[in-house]
């Protein structure tokens, strides 16, 4: 290691008091991006790590290569059907975004892909390469074709800021129409005759809260909702059906969603059912009728049916299972597919329309007698709907993969019941899953509960051996067990890679989510403890590296205060570390709408005192603390930037051990670096970092 000097951050005391409590934020400071100190301390931080890690350059450059060299750089997408056409995207050897495609549909069955070679007829719908230029950071936020595959809608973001620029491309003559519309959100939606194109706007606070339509040629567009409470988000979307336009508002726990028949774009949405506080539900086009998945009375979601004239009006169909988590509802002409989850693994159950019966209903209720499931023979794996834009179809389009299996994309034949593998993602260098296993282990919490743990290494890796742990553990999202091309530069030499399915996530349903949110939050970090912990004294590892982003960074640092001693290295992604003064701050993103996953600190003294015990900012000590190495980025409007910066300058004024490492991208968002061969470079970073930390 270097003798390099780390950079010291100035201390101005900033007072708040919040329930009769004072809070003492000596580096508030940093949170203001125009100051001049703030942008030099932040390359001042990023000069020292440049000299701290130099000595890993040829690792890292190492790890890019390996990376590099298990990818089939220039590839093709398996080809989805809409319409009259084939849609795909390719990558290109040395080009750092996709191109988005299609070629003329002459058959049901998908055209045969082969790398490195173009389709016959193709033309190209979206070059990302072509639009990003020279810039730094490019990402698409919506690419959407009309129903009659005429006109394109897209819009980009040169930033990393997440506002996007709409812009219209006639796909019959390549023009981009004088059209433009700046400041939006992800997404969009058609109308069904083309003419309309709906899209969102954000807040201050980063909020999507209104809605617009824009008729083509036109200068004015009309605001057709605004929600005005700020605990929810709104989206829109068209059907698979193409029949209705569908707004959804959203808080954390709370759902309302609006219909429009999409030949009306400049009609009036109609509620489907007015919120109801705790009540969630969403709604698919069906034909004859509407599916809601919903979660009144019933805690895992439960499957419904509604009339077209009255949606809100819900007769059962599924009834709900205290062991299974419904996800979502895809609806076809001839069948549905639910997407669910069942101890740990999702999986997908098929509802054949019955092809007698007077009514809808009688032959809806014939598919959930004739209901069944697809098996899939791994014992840890992560299947899901891929792309199915057509609602007419006898295939289901899913995508397959496990900790030893590559991303694979399926069709199964709901005639003959078979799984046609379309393709399996490439990876080349004599990669042999039969090289590789994988298990489902469990830990135990403190309070008795069985944390589930996946877990993957290469046959020959003798135990006890280095570890990375992976967690999350909020928004009930979940970290199924899936496949990593970066990954087998750890597995390759030696390490164990191992996901901690803590409390807080979703993977054990709707009630393990429950008891890792609001005042149960601190389950999610004894949980990482005790797999952590579980890890070693099984004989599984010697070394724990733990990693985490986002939320999952505050995983990360709550852990880390509670037991800095098990663990060898920490890596912390854009990691929200400063949750407490950031969700009493309601002009800030990820506040009040978040106030339904952590709680209000700013209005209810229990929830600021329970968050002040857990928050990792706050509960930075004197301690001896492992290396940690922290990673944001500049223009990040979920987690801003200020957070890990104020993080580490406290870690390293008031903490023993390290080093505290914090890397800035100057010119990135959220997901970090947009280039695919710039994303590898950063991952072989973080990985090089990680293997000194399990090795030395």
């Amino acid at each position: 290691m270097s003798s390099n000097t780390p950079p010291v951050a100035k201390k101005v005391r900033t007072e708040r008091i919040h329930h009769g409590d004072t809070v003492i934020d000596e580096y508030a400071w940093l949170s203001n991006k125009e100051d001049p100190d703030t942008t030099a301390y932040l390359e001042a931080e990023n000069d020292f790590l440049k000299k701290e890690t130099a000595h890993l350059s040829e690792l890292q450059e190492q790890v890019f290569q390996e990376i590099k060299a298990r990818t089939q750089e220039t590839d093709l997408s398996v080809p989805s059907r809409k319409g009259a056409w084939w849609y795909y995207t390719r990558t290109e050897e040395g080009k750092q975004y996709a191109v988005s495609c299609r070629v003329p549909a002459d058959s049901e069955a998908p055209p045969v892909i082969t790398p490195g070679e173009r389709l016959d007829r193709e033309q190209v719908i979206l070059d990302g390469n072509e639009l990003a230029g020279d810039s730094a950071f490019f990402s698409v936020g919506a690419s959407s074709v009309t129903p009659d595959g005429s006109m394109l809608a897209y819009s980009t973001d040169y930033k990393g800021d997440e506002r996007f620029t709409l812009r219209f491309k006639n796909l019959e003559t390549g023009e981009v129409l004088p059209d433009e519309i700046t400041d939006i959100f992800y997404g969009g939606a058609w109308s069904a005759d083309g003419s309309a194109f709906f899209y969102t706007r954000v807040d201050d606070a980063w909020r999507p809260f209104q809605v617009y339509r824009h008729t083509l040629g036109t200068r004015e567009d009309v605001l057709v909702y605004e929600e005005s409470d700020e605990r929810y988000w709104v989206g829109i979307g068209l059907t698979r059906s193409e029949r209705y336009l569908v707004l959804s508002a959203g808080s954390k726990i709370t759902s309302e969603v609006r219909v429009l028949d999409a030949m009306d774009p400049s009609g009036e949405f109609a509620v489907v059912r007015p919120r109801k506080t705790g009540v969630e539900y969403g709604v698919e086009h069906a034909g004859d009728f509407f599916y809601v998945l919903h979660n009144e009375n019933a805690e895992n979601f439960e499957l419904a049916t509604a009339p077209l004239d009255d949606p809100g009006s819900w007769t059962p169909l599924t009834a709900h299972r205290d062991d299974t988590r419904l996800l979502e509802i895809d609806a076809f002409s001839g069948h549905a597919v639910v997407h669910f989850r069942r101890e740990g693994l999702t999986g997908l159950r098929v509802l054949p329309y019955g092809s007698t019966g007077d009514t809808w209903r009688e032959r809806v209720e014939a598919s959930e007698r004739n209901a069944y499931e697809i098996d899939f023979p791994e014992p840890l794996y992560d299947v899901g709907p891929a792309s199915n834009p057509e609602f007419t179809t006898t295939r289901l389009r899913l995508g397959y993969t496990s900790m030893v299996t590559p991303p694979s994309v399926y069709d199964y034949e709901l005639d003959s019941h078979e799984l046609i593998l379309l393709k399996q993602r490439p990876v080349l260098g004599g990669y042999d899953p039969a090289d590789y296993e994988q298990f489902r282990d469990w830990a135990t919490a403190g309070d008795g509960t069985k944390i589930p743990v996946s877990i993957v290494k290469r046959k020959d890796t003798a135990r006890p051996a280095p570890t990375v742990l992976y967690g999350y553990g909020s928004y009930e999202t979940s970290i199924d067990p899936g496949f990593s091309i970066a990954r087998l530069s750890l597995l390759d030499r030696g390490f164990i890679f191992a996901v901690a399915h803590v409390r807080g996530g979703g993977e054990l349903g709707r009630r393990w989510y429950e008891e890792g949110k609001l005042t149960r939050k601190r389950n999610t970090f004894t949980d990482f403890v005790a797999v952590a912990g579980h890890m070693k004294e099984s004989g599984w590892s010697e070394r724990v590296i733990a990693r985490g982003g986002s939320a999952g960074g505050l995983l990360m640092g709550a852990a880390t205060n509670l037991a800095p001693e098990l663990f060898t290295g920490v890596v912390a992604e854009v990691p929200f570390v400063d949750a407490l003064n950031t969700i009493l701050d309601p002009s800030l993103p990820l506040t009040v709408i978040e106030w339904d996953e952590w709680g209000d600190p700013l209005h209810d003294p229990e929830v600021y005192a329970y968050m002040k015990g857990y928050t990792p900012y706050e509960n930075v000590d004197g301690r001896a603390y492992p290396p940690i190495l922290a990673i944001t980025s500049l223009n990040d409007t979920r987690v801003l930037y200020h957070e890990p910066a104020k993080w580490i300058a406290r870690l390293r004024a008031t903490s023993d051990g390290g080093p505290f490492l914090l890397k800035t991208e100057m010119g990135a968002g959220h997901g970090g670096r947009s280039g695919r061969y710039d994303a590898w470079r950063e991952e072989a970073f973080a990985l090089a970092w990680i293997i000194e930390r399990g090795t030395s």
